[in-house]
């Protein structure tokens, strides 16, 4: 009985430093951003949105992943994600991405408020097909990551004016075209929290940072909650 009863203080001792550690953690370590159209390069945000500086949020979307199955903002409600743009003929930067996207799905495989979304820029040749040939030959877990094609003027829209992903402008149309190595952190309220340079590998530990720095953040709120 003794033994049971030291057991038990050790097991609740622990459990009262771990909720200790996280909330000095988040108090010591500065929260991150929140980013509006006017807090980002302008370059990278479209003319219309450049002087918002309040309440930006990403919009909805309809998006169709490699498995054919139909993507909107309610399969990441309540997640925060990772996004990116890319397209799987690309020979230069999004090899680099896809494999770096990889490395935060292997990081992340049991987290699930952690979700990864990546989304074509060339829609028009990557369908669903194609999609899922990738998606198998990069080893894409569905559950955790979404790989997407759709209409391309939402995706472009998107780009330039959810994710501020881009420094061109653009129309969508047929001659348009957008090529970015910019990760897009959002958090569970649609914000924007931080952007990051998919290929450099010192942005990608910092990626993985602020995402654990967020991850302890929104478990706080809902603590308090």
């Amino acid at each position: 009985m003794k033994q049971f009863n030291f057991q038990f203080r050790t097991t609740i001792n622990f459990i009262v430093l771990l909720v200790i550690f996280q909330f000095c953690y988040v108090s010591c370590k500065e929260k991150l951003p929140v980013y509006n159209p006017s807090d980002i390069n302008p370059e990278l945000v479209d003319k219309s949105l450049q002087n918002t500086n309040t309440d930006h949020t990403v919009a909805d979307f309809e998006l169709i992943n490699q498995e054919g199955v139909k993507i909107t903002q309610e399969d990441y409600k309540n997640k925060i994600y990772v996004v990116d743009f890319f397209f799987t003929t690309c020979p230069s930067i999004c090899p680099v991405m896809t494999n770096n996207m990889a490395k935060i799905q292997k990081e992340y495989i049991k987290v699930d408020k952690l979700k990864l979304l990546s989304l074509s820029v060339t829609p028009e040749i990557d369908n669903v097909s194609v999609l899922k040939n990738y998606a198998q030959k990069e080893r894409v877990i569905t559950k955790k990551w979404n790989v997407t094609t759709g209409d391309k003027k939402q995706i472009y829209e998107l780009a330039r004016k959810s994710y501020f992903a881009v420094v061109t402008q653009g129309d969508g149309g047929l001659q348009d075209f957008i090529h970015t190595p910019n990760f897009i952190l959002v958090d569970t309220k649609r914000q924007i929290r931080g952007i990051y340079d998919g290929t450099n590998d010192d942005e990608i530990v910092r990626l993985i940072d602020d995402i654990n720095i967020l991850l302890i953040e929104e478990d706080e709120v809902a603590f308090s909650n």
